[in-house]
């Protein structure tokens, strides 16, 4: 992925490509740490609205605005990479089994083979990744193909791969002690994924 690919329309907007910019964009930010253009072009973003995901935006934002790349690289290498275990998994098969690399893996390979879709050789993370599943989420509200682009496989790849989880991962980064800057991706992310749901829900 690319940053300057990233338009940051208003994520209350309401609008598919609100969407797929915004599951870009977290799998941007949880899959490394954000440079300084990166962090400038959030702080510099349209805010608009109100409500728990506009007030999540902002608050990344004025996070954006103050943050040194260079503390937000050390608070990402300290929570999620580790020496051995990190600190907080960013991995769906670990919430949903208790282990790494287990069934719900496998499952979710089987999908995207379904799909069409399969990990890239330059891609280190298995494809339980929050960053990897983000990514999948803005493949298939952009893609044209009437089978990936349509609502209901959105809601059965959200519903079988992310739900069960994503809301548990949010809560223990924004519960960690070290989590600084990453409590407030977590809470966008939190906020986000909500609203994912209830929509889903309602579709």
């Amino acid at each position: 992925m690319n940053e300057t690919r990233l338009q940051f329309e208003t994520p209350d907007s309401g609008e598919e490509a609100a969407r797929a910019e915004l599951y870009g964009l977290l799998s941007m930010l949880f899959y490394q740490a954000p440079d300084a253009p990166l962090l400038a072009a959030i702080a510099a973003a349209p805010a608009e609205g109100e409500g728990e995901l506009p007030d999540a935006w902002r608050a990344l934002q004025a996070a954006c605005a103050a943050a040194d790349p260079a503390a937000v690289r050390d608070e990402y290498d300290s929570l999620f990479v580790g020496t051995g275990k990190p600190e907080v998994f960013l991995y769906g098969s670990y919430y949903m089994s208790g282990f790494l690399m287990e069934k719900p893996l496998a499952l979710l390979r089987a999908e995207l083979a379904k799909l069409g879709l399969e990990r890239s050789d330059a891609m280190p993370e298995t494809e339980d990744h929050i960053a990897a599943l983000c990514d999948v989420m803005r493949v298939l509200i952009t893609s044209d193909d009437v089978l990936h682009g349509s609502i209901a496989t959105q809601r059965q790849f959200f519903g079988a791969q992310m739900q069960p989880w994503v809301q548990q991962l949010c809560d223990a980064v924004a519960a960690h002690a070290q989590a600084h800057f990453y409590r407030h991706v977590a809470a966008l992310a939190g906020a986000f994924f909500a609203v994912e749901m209830q929509a889903f829900d309602m579709s």
